[in-house]
């Protein structure tokens, strides 16, 4: 049951995540969570750093979609200015989210990689398709009230994957 919950990659943040590492994998497209993997939950729009790094993806040929929990305003906020495509109140871990932007991406879902924060959500679903996924260390310290939930039930998963002797971030 818990290798619904293991990611394919413990990443620091999304710059670990280069061109040449995903197309050495075969991955052509991503799938990526918004708040707390991009930016933090209470930021609206994307940094410099984040501009760069999804530019150096788009001259790579690496394409982009963003699926996020997150409500229309906030997510289109992000992505719009950015040219990203996205799909909003996404209800990960159900597939809709990854399906609607697996359309969008056009690739199979052995091109496609998920990045996302949060294991009840962005891993879980993208697991339950087979997607290679990739799973980021938030970059806020706080969260928002829901995620408070996910990230005490998360806390209890990586106790059991560390007993198990699977390396995560702090072991890195």
């Amino acid at each position: 049951m818990y290798k619904l919950f293991l990611p394919n990659e413990f990443v620091i943040s999304v710059f670990e995540i280069t061109p040449d590492k995903l197309k050495q994998r075969g991955i052509r497209g991503i799938i990526t969570d918004l708040d707390n993997t991009l930016i933090e939950w209470n930021r609206a729009d994307a940094t410099d750093e984040i501009v760069e790094w999804l530019r150096m993806l788009k001259d790579a040929g690496i394409r982009v979609v963003i699926a996020s929990n997150n409500s229309e305003a906030r997510v289109k906020r992000f992505a719009e200015p950015l040219g990203i495509p996205y799909v909003y109140r996404a209800k990960k871990p159900l597939g809709y989210a990854y399906k609607a932007a697996l359309e969008k991406l056009e690739l199979s879902k052995n091109e496609v990689a998920m990045i996302g924060d949060q294991l009840l959500t962005d891993i879980l679903g993208a697991k339950r398709l087979n997607l290679y996924t990739f799973l980021v260390r938030p970059v806020a310290e706080s969260d928002g009230f829901v995620t408070r939930f996910n990230r005490f039930v998360e806390r209890r998963v990586f106790k059991v994957l560390k007993r198990k002797g699977i390396t995560m971030w702090e072991e890195r």
